[in-house]
C-alpha cells in the first residue's frame, strides 16, 4: 500500500478549521486507497488518523520517547500501526523519507522543520522524487520570501505543489503516485 506522510500542528482541537480539514484529508486519502503516516499524537495528527481509520484506512503513527518526555501525551487511539523511535530526529527522518508522497498542513516549528528537511532532501536528490504538497495559503505566505528569492531556483520551486482543499491534494496524489506505481510495475514486468 502506498503511504502518504502528513505533517501538521499538534494544537488544533475538534471544531477548529485546521482540525476539520485534516480529518477530511485523512478520510479522502484512505478512500483513495492510501495509508497515512503521521507523528501519531494530537492535533491534526489525531484528525488525519481519525479520518483515515473511520473509513477503514491504515494509519501509521511514528512516535518517539523524546516527544513523550517533552510533552507527556501518548499516541492517539486511531493508529493501526505504531513505529517507535528513541529520538525526535529518528522520528522526523522516518516521516520524511518513508513515504510515496508528502502533505504539509499548517503547523508550527516542528512542521516547518519537516517541510524544510523534505524539501532539502528532494532538492539534493538524497531521496527519490515524490509529490510534495503544501496545504492552503498558509505555506504560500510562510515561504513566500524564500520561494521568490534569488537563492531558490526554478527547479527547486517546482519541487513544491500548493493545494487548497483535501480533494485537490488527493487528486494530485492519485495522478502523481499512480503514475509512479504504473511505471514501477511496467519496469518490473520488463525486468523479471
Amino acid at each position: 500500500m502506498q503511504v502518504i506522510s502528513v505533517f501538521g500542528s499538534s494544537r488544533p482541537e475538534p471544531g477548529h478549521p485546521d482540525y476539520e480539514t485534516a480529518y477530511q484529508l485523512g478520510r479522502q486519502l484512505a478512500q483513495a486507497g492510501f495509508a497515512v503516516a503521521t507523528g501519531g499524537y494530537i492535533g491534526t495528527m489525531t484528525a488525519v488518523s481519525k479520518g483515515a481509520a473511520g473509513t477503514g484506512g491504515q494509519v501509521i503513527g511514528v512516535t518517539c520517547d523524546e516527544i513523550e518526555a517533552w510533552r507527556p501525551v501518548g499516541p492517539n487511539e486511531w493508529i493501526t500501526r505504531e513505529i517507535r523511535y528513541r529520538t525526535l530526529w529518528e522520528r522526523v527522518i522516518h516521516l520524511v523519507t518513508h513515504n510515496d508522497g508528502i502533505v504539509a498542513l499548517p503547523g508550527g516549528i516542528g512542521t516547518l522543520a519537516e517541510v524544510a528537511l523534505a524539501w532539502s532532501q528532494l532538492q539534493t536528490g538524497a531521496m527519490p522524487p515524490r509529490p510534495f504538497l503544501l496545504f492552503s495559503d498558509f505555506w504560500q505566505s510562510a515561504l513566500d520570501a524564500l520561494i521568490n528569492s534569488s537563492d531558490v531556483g526554478e527547479t527547486d520551486r517546482q519541487l513544491l505543489c500548493f493545494a487548497a482543499t483535501p480533494s485537490e491534494v488527493v487528486a494530485h496524489l492519485r495522478r502523481r503516485v499512480g503514475d509512479r506505481g504504473r511505471e514501477s510495475l511496467s519496469h518490473d514486468q520488463d525486468n523479471p
